[in-house]
């Protein structure tokens, strides 16, 4: 069950979004998502990581609603997701923290949690000329029976999809404005 729905994923992935994975293999895979936000690098940053439950996709949670996520800007702090009655999921922890610079993160986002890999995702702030470049970099080693570079483009869907969905909140204010390339 679990590689028919990653195999649905990949086919209505691929036709798409265009691949921005850098490189793939059996154990691991690097994908590099960037966008100019119109706006300044410190709004760039608050609405990245302060009000991530505001422009991450709900698709992309375990609970159904984005609202439950967060991002503590802490070292060893987490982006979380609250599930209620005191449960949750740690989805990566901070393990480096440059205000309105850079924010990594380490752990299996998503459903590479449940699989033996571990990952660094860095989020890079630069000034552009029109505003903002934010570059999302997310590196994945280790495991998975069939191989990391079969699941690297719905991952890199997902990356993606998320930061063309901060770049239409910060810009309109709605997550929901993003374009469809």
């Amino acid at each position: 069950m679990k590689k028919t729905m990653l195999a649905a994923m990949l086919v209505a992935f691929s036709t798409t979004v265009p691949a921005e994975v850098t490189d793939a293999a059996a154990n691991g895979f690097t994908t590099v998502n960037e966008v100019v936000i119109g706006s300044g690098r410190a709004e760039s940053w608050i609405a990245a990581v302060d009000e991530v439950g505001k422009w991450w996709s709900s698709d992309h949670t375990v609970s159904g609603d984005a609202a439950r996520m967060s991002i503590t800007p802490e070292l060893q702090a987490c982006f979380c997701e609250t599930l209620g009655e005191e449960a949750g999921v740690v989805h990566l922890t901070v393990t480096m923290i440059n205000p309105t610079h850079l924010l990594r993160m380490t752990g299996g986002l998503g459903p590479l949690g449940l699989m033996g890999v571990e990952g660094n995702m860095t989020w890079e702030f630069k000034d552009a000329e029109d505003g903002t470049r934010v570059v999302f970099t997310y590196a994945v080693g280790g495991y998975a029976r069939d191989g990391l570079d079969q699941i690297a483009p719905a991952v890199d869907y997902v990356i993606g999809e998320a930061l063309d969905r901060l770049k239409a909140y910060v810009e309109t204010g709605s997550p929901e404005a993003a374009a469809v390339e």
